[in-house]
């Protein structure tokens, strides 16, 4: 896909990226706030062939002709580097690499260009390494980063990136949650669709809905049944950060409820999340938030799962 292909499902970031060109006001760095827009790696594929492409093509009937915008369809580019989850994070010998590889000259163009898909999921060590090399940028690196989810990077390679913020993909009731959320917590068009067909995700929907619905109205005595109503389902580290993700997508959508706005993610569950946004104030809502986005974190320094639950449940009732 090229970049006119983004001309009418995302005008703003297309007309921005455009001019960004055209008007030699290209940024070192990149945020897409991608809000769950389903050809999000796709248009930043697009954003890159423009940028490395001499002769700056934006749609397929000049690329036809053009090497370099097959060659990098083809992914046989070298001065374009893709970084994406390995398993459930992205780790800092994935940056490490993504440094060494750039930093010999450039001989295929005069830009190297690196994207990092789910951006959200650098480990500490790999967002420290980023934020190193976003802070001393060559004239010829452009990095673009993919997120759904920028409250989860660090505010100081936020504030070090240009930020493209998406138009929100319309989640519409037209969509099962099970797709929204393929759409969202996936990285690759095959993970989505084997994500969407395997029915043990639709366990894993209900185990999240569950466990809010108890801890919201038993508390802390949730405690006692922690493992039937959490551990079954997720029980390693990978699961762990899947159940949290949708943690902090449930309460988002019952935030949205609280404050009258419509629903984002989990239409099949509207009844249970209207009844939960009737015992909580956008106050509780948001310090659930803190909590369950601060123990995600935890995971990323290596906490022990077996007891992060537990924790995270003293927190939360430390802080109701």
């Amino acid at each position: 896909m090229m970049l006119d292909d983004f001309k009418q499902e995302q005008p703003i970031a297309y007309k921005i990226l455009l001019n960004s060109v055209k008007k030699n006001r290209c940024s070192h760095a990149y945020l897409f706030e991608t809000k769950h827009y389903p050809k999000k790696n796709e248009l930043a594929l697009a954003f890159a062939k423009y940028l490395l492409c001499p002769h700056h093509h934006t749609n397929s009937i000049e690329a036809d002709s053009c090497h370099i915008c097959k060659r990098i369809d083809d992914g046989n580019f070298t001065e374009l580097k893709i970084i994406e989850p390995d398993g459930a994070w992205i780790k800092k010998e994935q940056i490490d690499e993504l440094q060494k590889d750039f930093s010999t000259k450039s001989v295929e163009s005069k830009q190297k260009v690196y994207i990092i898909h789910s951006a959200e999921k650098m480990n500490a060590s790999a967002s420290n390494s980023i934020l190193k090399f976003l802070e001393e940028p060559e004239d010829n690196i452009i990095a673009i980063l993919l997120t759904d989810n920028i409250y989860q990077l660090l505010n100081t390679i936020i504030s070090r990136c240009q930020i493209i913020s998406f138009q929100d993909f319309p989640n519409s009731k037209e969509h099962s949650t099970l797709e929204i959320i393929a759409n969202m917590i996936k990285n690759t068009n095959e993970e989505i669709e084997e994500f969407k067909n395997d029915e043990k995700n639709i366990d894993k929907l209900d185990a999240v809905v569950r466990f809010v619905q108890q801890y919201e109205t038993d508390h802390k005595k949730i405690l006692l049944n922690i493992k039937s109503i959490w551990f079954n389902t997720f029980n390693d580290r990978e699961g762990m950060l899947e159940g949290l993700d949708l943690l902090i997508l449930l309460y988002k959508d019952i935030l949205n409820i609280s404050l009258s706005l419509p629903m984002d993610i989990f239409h099949d569950y509207e009844n249970h999340l209207v009844s939960l946004s009737h015992m909580l104030t956008p106050v509780d809502i948001c310090h659930r938030l803190d909590v369950i986005i601060e123990y995600k974190n935890y995971l990323k320094v290596n906490a022990n799962i077996n007891l992060l639950m537990d924790k995270l449940i003293i927190e939360l009732e430390r802080r109701r």
